[in-house]
């Protein structure tokens, strides 16, 4: 006889349902990949990766996308998080908003200009490196911080002079303030890196929960590289011109599940900053090895884990 399904788990995943790098995490709601799977999913929205990871510390959700950032800082914490996989790749969602009308004309006009950013965030250290690259250090500007969502209030009331995070509230900025504004961004700068993550104790506990999360995500990493018009629906709140910024950006994502080597070296180079800023409790930088977890994706893409041992 055909052997028996395996019993429905529910999961709670914590996520930025408007951001593109959660598109393949949507398309499995959506598309039923989940449900194949036997999983039963809710999606728990937050505005950025250090609300969702903060979601599973407090148990609130079994698993959260995220960028490199918060993982480092759960790490420094010793927080016992693992990444399962990386889901999504870019170098185009961060950058800076500035208003024209405060004499910001190129990056060197930023020098005594009050910046809005989420500290602690992917925005802060890609700020700080984009900073760097001008020439500038954060004591050349003065760093407000703000919760994402409050960044576009901040820069229209003229409460600072610039804003620094990431898609799609840079992309409300520069619609909201029209030809005022002015975006910098390279593509050089930081590359955002959104992982699959989960407290290491469940992951312990739910082996095959987590290959079959996985599976799930395979298949809905394609449909989001084959169908983005599609995909775009599944994005919450964007508005026509966003939804057309971000598909005309499309190309330039990668989907794909992966645990590769660069990870695990963006990871360390994260750390060094964060200690230097005193963003952790740990004045050492961590064995990112005990930070991520193999087992699942070698189960469903083994060729796609390059870390070395």
């Amino acid at each position: 006889p055909p052997p028996a399904p395996p019993a429905e788990v529910a999961l709670t995943i914590a996520t930025n349902t408007a951001y593109v790098g959660a598109c393949p995490v949507m398309a499995a709601q959506r598309q039923g990949y989940f449900a194949a799977q036997r999983l039963r999913v809710t999606l728990q929205p937050h505005s950025s990766g250090k609300q969702a990871l903060e979601a599973v510390l407090s148990r609130q959700a079994e698993l959260a996308t995220v960028a490199d950032i918060p993982v480092v800082l759960a790490a420094l914490d010793g927080r016992p998080v693992q990444i399962l996989a990386t889901i999504f790749r870019t170098g185009r969602d961060h950058g800076l908003v500035a208003r024209r009308d405060r004499g910001i004309h190129s990056g060197a006009d930023l020098r005594g200009k009050r910046i809005g950013v989420t500290l602690a965030t992917s925005g802060h250290f890609a700020l700080e490196v984009w900073l760097n690259r001008q020439r500038l250090d954060t004591a050349d500007v003065t760093l407000v911080n703000y919760a994402p969502a409050a960044l576009l209030p901040a820069l229209a009331g003229g409460a600072v002079d610039a804003i620094s995070g990431w898609d799609p509230f840079l992309d409300s900025a520069q619609q909201a303030l029209g030809a005022g504004a002015l975006r910098f961004s390279d593509a050089d700068v930081y590359q955002s890196i959104y992982n699959m993550v989960a407290l290491a104790g469940y992951l312990r506990q739910q082996p095959q929960t987590a290959v079959r999360l996985l599976r799930a995500l395979d298949q809905g990493e394609q449909f989001c590289r084959r169908h983005p018009q599609q995909a775009m629906a599944f994005l919450a709140g964007l508005s026509p011109a966003g939804r057309a910024a971000v598909l005309a950006a499309w190309p330039a994502h990668h989907f794909g599940l992966e645990l590769d080597q660069s990870l695990l070296l963006a990871l360390e180079d994260q750390a060094r900053w964060a200690i230097k800023n005193g963003l952790g409790a740990s004045r050492q930088v961590p064995n990112f090895l005990d930070y991520v977890a193999t087992d699942a994706l070698q189960a469903v893409r083994p060729a796609e884990v390059t870390i070395l041992y």
